[in-house]
């Protein structure tokens, strides 16, 4: 990584994302010595502006990120981080810096699958008899035949040309089938490579 380049303060932008689910999961700054321990340790270290130090993420709260790649863009005057993100990312205790809306609304993006994510690994670690989630979890059977219904479902909309209805049912094809990953722990990055072959 000898040819990056970095600003006057010898610094370089970092943007930090999800490894899963490429969520933006925080900006920060490094310097060369961050950049190099960041390789080493394969951890992600930042430089501090407002302290004017360098610093492991993590090293206080126990919330560090592993990094999965790191990426530079075209210019190489920024890095991306695709990391591992142990507990949340922000300081204020949000999974993700990027939680304030100026204009439009993020509902209608991928922003929710992670958010969904989230909601259905809660349900798993701190289980309620009430929740759907949780009672599919209890019922692998369920669980299985509730994909194999949906999905029929979701083709019989395509079928019949049902813009509303291919929305909802794909809706719930999704749902189903992220409540099946997170209880039996399938790992998404196998399927990734997966689909990265399929991509050739």
């Amino acid at each position: 990584m000898t040819d990056l380049v970095y600003d006057d303060k010898g610094l370089i932008t970092v943007v930090v994302q999800d490894y899963l689910t490429n969520e933006v999961l925080m900006v920060a700054w490094a310097n060369e010595e961050a950049v190099k321990l960041t390789l080493e340790t394969g951890y992600a270290h930042y430089w501090s502006r407002s302290r004017q130090k360098l610093w492991k993420k993590g090293e206080e709260s126990g919330h560090v990120q592993k990094i999965v790649s790191i990426q530079t863009d075209c210019d190489n005057d920024t890095l991306l981080y695709r990391v591992e993100q142990t507990g949340v990312a922000c300081h204020t205790g949000a999974p993700s810096c990027f939680f304030k809306t100026i204009q439009g609304s993020p509902e209608c993006t991928a922003e929710i699958l992670p958010e969904l994510l989230r909601v259905i690994r809660d349900r798993k670690e701190n289980p309620s008899d009430e929740s759907y989630t949780c009672k599919l979890f209890n019922d692998e059977t369920k669980m299985c035949k509730k994909i194999v219904e949906e999905s029929a479902e979701f083709v019989l909309a395509i079928k019949d040309k049902d813009e509303d209805e291919i929305a909802w049912e794909l809706a719930d094809m999704i749902y189903h089938t992220m409540v099946a990953i997170v209880g039996e722990d399938i790992d998404l990055s196998k399927t990734f490579e997966k689909l990265a072959e399929r991509r050739q």
